[in-house]
């Protein structure tokens, strides 16, 4: 680590309710905070003027993460739209790479890159939110010998994520939103423990994000084959070893925890039925314009055949509508990366 460069850095992640979270936190926030803040909120590709309203909240500046540029001490680094965020040599860096937990910008990527870019200088915080994003990169931070630091549950609009991280991590503080601002405050001023070397399967994990060496390799270093196939890239997953929660990736990059897994192969499945209705819908609508077509050209038989065939499929593409609307929607109900509306 460069002698100029500061020894700390702080990152956060939050989801659904973390733009009036991450305002608090802001304000709270003392002026001249003496380490940068690098910032993913689940945003997708919406466009979004966060950094403006997280500047005006308090006396702190923020900005959208432009490729390459330097870390700056009291500024808000935040994660732009579609674009996973990473830090590396004391600069921060843009990411069009595999989605996680079906997202895009992602939590855990970016905190996996401050694990290994700091190691023990890390200091993660996980924020209101739906689904798990955070609670495998909050272990990335601890592994390296990183603070964690949660969001009270019960303080949180959306306790699915900061109630993930205390699950699965045994975390430094949990706290309110004001007391994380303190806490990192009081952190600022300590100097992180050394520490040593980051875990192997943590390299493994971010190189594989990275398309860095041979995927396969990476993927046989830190888990097995699995029996299902990647929503996203429909490539094989593997399951992770030990991983809580249970945890996949394909050899392109995308993760999953269990919840969001089903949450993406449910998506995917209600796209699918919907396409097999518009399918036989328009096969019934084809059909009868084929039994009109008989029928001024005189073939009354062959026009009935058709008119028939077309109100059998009709029918079927009307019960498998029924079955459709009918399905669960309230199956892990708290998994999806909720995107957050500035």
């Amino acid at each position: 680590m460069p002698a100029s460069r500061n020894p700390r850095i702080v990152v956060i992640g939050a989801s659904a309710g973390g733009v009036m979270a991450l305002q608090v936190l802001a304000a709270a926030m003392p002026r001249g905070f003496p380490l940068p803040i690098v910032l993913v909120l689940h945003i997708g590709k919406r466009p979004s003027i966060f950094p403006e309203i997280l500047g005006k909240a308090g006396p702190l500046t923020a900005s959208h993460v432009r490729h390459g540029e330097a870390l700056r001490a009291g500024h808000f680094h935040v994660a732009p739209p579609d674009h996973h965020v990473l830090v590396r040599d004391g600069s921060v860096h843009l990411s069009l790479g595999p989605k996680e937990h079906h997202a895009r910008p992602a939590i855990d990527p970016l905190f996996r890159s401050a694990a290994l870019d700091f190691h023990g200088g890390a200091i993660g915080v996980v924020m209101t939110g739906f689904g798990e994003d955070g609670t495998s990169g909050l272990q990335a931070i601890q592994a390296c010998g990183g603070a964690a630091l949660v969001q009270d549950p019960d303080t949180a609009e959306h306790s699915g994520m900061p109630a993930s991280a205390m699950r699965y991590v045994k975390v430094d503080r949990s706290l309110p939103v004001s007391g994380l601002a303190q806490a990192l405050a009081a952190l600022a001023t300590t100097t992180p423990q050394a520490s040593g070397q980051c875990p192997d399967w943590l390299k493994h994990e971010q190189d594989l994000f990275l398309s860095k060496g041979t995927p396969v390799k990476h993927l046989e270093a830190i888990g097995e084959p699995s029996p299902y196939v990647c929503p996203d890239c429909k490539g094989g997953l593997w399951m992770i070893s030990d991983s809580r929660p249970v945890r996949y990736r394909c050899h392109t990059g995308h993760a999953f925890t269990l919840r969001s897994l089903q949450h993406a192969q449910s998506e995917g499945n209600d796209s699918a039925l919907w396409g097999a209705i518009r399918g036989l819908q328009e096969e019934t609508m084809l059909l009868r314009h084929m039994a009109r077509t008989s029928h001024g050209e005189g073939d009354h038989a062959e026009a009935a055949r058709l008119e028939a065939a077309a109100e059998r499929i009709s029918v079927q593409a009307g019960r498998l509508r029924e079955l459709v609307e009918r399905m669960p929607d309230d199956v892990a109900r708290d998994s999806p990366p909720r995107q957050a509306a500035d």
